[in-house]
């Protein structure tokens, strides 16, 4: 597992930068106010909310565990798998690719501020200690060094891309797999148990992702509504980085397991909570395009 989660999520980075379009970083020329609402919401204001939630009456009987784990995933942003998310959701991947870097940047900055104002809130200790450095090694190594080196491929080798492409969507697509059945089998009966010991924390879980989707869907504007970016900018709000949430749990609470059993539910719970929401608005994008035609 040590060495299989940060292989596959290397390669889905880098067949997703291969497919990337190489124009997708010039959109932020048309679309950087949307940019800033979707960042701004994404880094801040879904953190933000995650601890509005954990601290209402109700969330203070919350375990630790739960707690800790709904803080992390609301505090990391830029999920690596969203450009695949949104390609296959109706969205628009090159807008998802440019979303994701801008945040895994500002998660450089937002993160370690966000955990050294952790402490009063949580009573935790040692979250100040994380810095800068750490969040961008992280970031570089997982997900901006593998898109970047496969931008450079696609670019470099124009008349293999199509073969390239076809090859790292078949490894990507074949790890996640293997990456999905080796946690259902290693973490499944723990799962169930954590899930039904915190009740609780499921349902503030589904509150945040869905504040997450419906933040992102009003952020994006009436303008994009038909355009596919609506879908894009909530899946970005939404999905959050286990990846780095985990390896900040592994990093800081190494006492309490309880905490990776937390993000696990929390992401299979985005994962739940999004396909219903994402049907109807993309029921709503045809009927909207049936009209028109």
């Amino acid at each position: 597992m040590a060495l299989l989660v940060p292989l596959t999520l290397f390669t889905v980075m880098l067949a997703l930068g291969v497919n990337l379009p190489l124009q997708a970083f010039q959109q932020w020329r048309r679309h950087w106010p949307l940019i800033l609402r979707a960042e701004l919401a994404t880094c801040l204001l879904v953190p933000l909310a995650g601890w509005l939630l954990l601290s209402l009456p109700p969330a203070q009987a919350l375990s630790i565990e739960a707690r800790h784990a709904i803080a992390l995933m609301a505090a990391c942003p830029s999920a690596p798998l969203i450009l695949r998310k949104a390609g296959k959701s109706g969205g628009d991947a090159s807008l998802a690719g440019l979303l994701q870097v801008c945040a895994a940047v500002l998660a450089i900055v937002t993160l370690p501020l966000l955990a050294d104002l952790s402490g009063p809130v949580f009573a935790v200790q040692g979250w100040d200690l994380l810095l800068p450095r750490q969040v961008a090694l992280q970031v570089g190594q997982v997900q901006l060094l593998p898109l970047l080196l496969g931008l450079a491929l696609a670019r470099l080798l124009p008349e293999r891309r199509p073969r390239l492409r076809l090859v790292l969507d078949r490894l990507a697509n074949g790890l996640l797999v293997l990456l999905v059945l080796a946690v259902l089998v290693r973490t499944a009966p723990l799962l169930l148990q954590f899930s039904s010991a915190n009740l609780g924390a499921i349902g503030v879980m589904v509150l945040l992702v869905l504040f997450s989707l419906m933040l992102g869907y009003l952020l994006a504007g009436d303008q994009v509504a038909q355009s596919g970016q609506r879908i894009t900018v909530a899946l970005v709000t939404s999905m959050r980085n286990p990846g780095l949430a985990l390896l900040l749990a592994s990093t800081y609470a190494p006492e309490m397991p309880g905490v990776k059993l937390g993000i696990l539910v929390y992401v299979l719970v985005t994962v739940l909570v999004s396909l219903p929401v994402l049907r109807w608005q993309r029921r709503g994008l045809q009927l909207r395009g049936d009209r028109v035609r």
